[in-house]
């Protein structure tokens, strides 16, 4: 008895163990790499590196032009996104079909979408968006090209808040006459617009990040765009360009890297704050 009691105390030492050697690694190695970007790229962060363009091939000035189109392009992202995943979530779980193929062919879809490489999301971009479409290399096609790609996360998350608000909060406001409609708008919405505002946030931060899918899409232009139809450089295809291709860039790559790295660290302190939330407190009252 006693032998069984230390092997069970054992073990579970070992597994608690193993648990926080695999969270220290993981928290190391993303010190090792903010350290690495720190030490090579700090020195040239400034006020005037974020509001001056590039020059010299991006060896010299800031990112300002390489924000704005970063910034247009995932505004584009989202307005082509959000309500196309809002629908689709909506049809998951609320309005399910009486076609039950139809439903499994759907989130099949999703499934096979989100394990889709992006350099694939970039050649289908170039060739519908920018050949067939005639949109060209430019911030709308990005755009597009990128929407496509977070719609998986987007409508997963988006599902799974709708499923998570209480079968009571339906019930309830069946009970007061609310048809359909009333109810998701005035109830089962406002419940889930927690974990909707945090598919969104997750889904436009998966975007900030790709870089295979705007070379093909976007473009390298780094002046400032005048229009959506104007060619735009995205910050993490700055970042790309400025290492493989411009000799001694490398500098200017680790702070651009670091904004980056700001920037995503934004958009997902955002989302565990939303998170964070729970369902339930956005109901507003019939």
């Amino acid at each position: 008895m006693f032998e069984s009691t230390w092997r069970q105390h054992f073990e579970a030492r070992l597994a608690a163990a193993t648990v926080y050697l695999g969270a220290f690694l993981i928290a190391g190695v993303f010190v090792w790499i903010v350290g690495g970007l720190l030490e090579s790229g700090i020195s040239k962060l400034s006020f005037s590196f974020l509001t001056e363009s590039p020059s010299d091939a991006g060896r010299a000035g800031g990112i300002f032009s390489i924000i704005v189109s970063t910034m247009l392009i995932l505004m584009v992202c989202g307005l082509a996104a959000v309500p196309l995943g809002v629908a689709t979530a909506l049809m998951l779980a609320e309005f399910q079909s009486r076609n039950v193929w139809f439903d499994g062919f759907v989130r099949r879809s999703l499934d096979l979408l989100a394990g889709v490489p992006s350099v694939v999301f970039g050649l289908f971009g170039q060739a519908f968006f920018a050949k067939t479409l005639g949109l060209g290399f430019s911030i709308l096609t990005g755009g597009l090209t990128l929407a496509c790609m977070v719609l998986p996360i987007l409508v997963r998350s988006i599902e799974v808040g709708m499923r998570g608000v209480p079968v009571d909060y339906r019930l309830g406001a069946a009970a007061l006459g609310l048809t359909r409609v009333g109810a998701l708008r005035r109830v089962v919405f406002p419940a889930a617009a927690p974990a909707v505002a945090m598919g969104m946030v997750l889904g436009l931060a998966r975007a900030t990040a790709e870089t295979a899918a705007l070379i093909f899409t976007s473009g390298y232009v780094d002046r400032l765009p005048e229009s959506l139809l104007d060619s735009g450089r995205a910050l993490s295809v700055h970042i790309y360009d400025l290492t493989m291709n411009v000799p001694g860039g490398s500098e200017n790559a680790a702070a651009s890297a670091l904004v980056l790295l700001l920037m995503l660290l934004a958009m997902n302190g955002l989302a565990f704050f939303l998170g964070k939330h729970g369902l339930g407190r956005g109901v507003v009252s019939s």
